[in-house]
């Protein structure tokens, strides 16, 4: 047993580095408040002991007094007397979201393309077992609309996301459908992140290649492949995230060069 540990198992405290120190009371302040805002500890539970804490965390009591300090000072716990410390009754659980502050880099819409690709993957083979006619309808429309717009990238990102909820509503599954309207426009990466600076001959290869990867996404839709619509859809996916990918890669080494 490390002397660390033993002193952390025996209540006491450890004199840390006082920029180790900081960076620990960091991340439990980051963990306790994450089990707040996800509802785990639920407003009017009680909080762990500071020696739970400190044991099930390994780290010392300063640490956790510092972290569950900060929790208070945010107005997500209080202390009662002779009691401990508590979940506060109007500490509010804070639903997952991705603001769009946090789309404006490349690394970021990676982040979000690589989720997208597991969840549109499934997404398109329900929507080929599940689709009706009007489902059809709805997403050829949508496709059509994409191609009338192509030239006007905002109205072009409003079209796109409105053919990925069509495809949404194919599955007859209102989770999908909720979760694509909550991404909205995020759902789309903006055309000039990765086209910036490229001739208009790249703009519109850049066009045709998604609608034929769009096209072959509704193809296996209308025939009821599901096999072929994850496959379709997965490779849009894979396509976006190789695109974005290997911008992100250029721009790395185009900031190497420059140092």
């Amino acid at each position: 047993m490390t002397s660390r540990t033993a002193a952390v198992r025996a209540g006491g405290d450890i004199g840390e580095e006082s920029g180790r120190g900081a960076s620990l009371t960091d991340e439990l302040y980051t963990k306790l408040e994450a089990r707040i805002r996800s509802g785990e500890l639920l407003p009017g539970s009680r909080l762990p002991t500071q020696k739970e804490i400190a044991l099930a965390e390994n780290v010392s009591r300063t640490v956790v007094r510092e972290a569950v300090a900060r929790l208070a000072a945010h107005g997500l716990t209080v202390s009662r007397q002779g009691s401990g410390v508590f979940v506060a009754d109007d500490a509010e659980p804070r639903a997952f979201q991705i603001t769009r502050d946090e789309l404006g880099e490349l690394a970021d819409v990676i982040k979000l393309l690589e989720m997208r690709l597991a969840v549109e993957t499934e997404m398109a083979g329900l929507a080929a077992a599940r689709r009706t006619t009007d489902d059809i309808a709805a997403i050829q429309e949508a496709l059509q609309q994409i191609v009338e717009s192509q030239h006007d990238p905002v109205a072009a990102a409003k079209a796109d996301a409105a053919f990925h909820l069509a495809i949404a509503q194919a599955t007859q599954n209102d989770y999908y459908v909720r979760f694509v309207e909550f991404l909205g426009l995020r759902l789309v990466p903006p055309r000039n992140l990765y086209l910036r600076d490229q001739p208009e001959p790249a703009h519109d290869a850049y066009v045709a290649k998604v609608h034929a990867e769009h096209e072959a996404i509704v193809d296996a839709i209308v025939r009821m492949d599901s096999v072929r619509a994850r496959e379709a859809a997965r490779h849009h996916m894979q396509e976006s995230l190789t695109r974005h990918s290997m911008l992100s890669a250029a721009a790395r080494l185009r900031g190497r060069a420059g140092n």
